[in-house]
């Protein structure tokens, strides 16, 4: 493969892996425990917060509404991950042995 062939297949490959990642950071995922949701964007850009359990949280429950948060958020990520290696992964083993 000549370099000319090589460096416009880089160009392709960097134009797609950008169309992707801009897809990604329109996307939605949403983490969910059992007191909260958390709606993040790709970009991990946090869109929506909602406290889902039924009746007042008194003060004794803060400590596990926090713990619930993090849960949630957690979940949201890993779905995050997931959507960025399903769109990007196919780029890992050519990025490799580009740079």
């Amino acid at each position: 493969m000549n370099m000319q062939n090589l460096m416009a297949q880089a160009q392709r490959m960097q134009r797609e892996i950008t169309q992707k990642k801009e897809e990604l950071e329109k996307m939605e995922f949403t983490g969910k425990s059992e007191w909260v949701e958390i709606t993040f964007t790709g970009g991990r850009v946090i869109k929506d917060v909602k406290i889902i359990k039924d009746g007042i949280i008194d003060e004794d429950d803060k400590e596990i509404l926090e713990d619930m948060i993090q849960i949630a958020t957690k979940d949201a990520f890993i779905k995050i991950n997931e959507a960025m290696n399903d769109k990007l992964g196919q780029y890992a083993g050519a990025l490799d042995g580009l740079m």
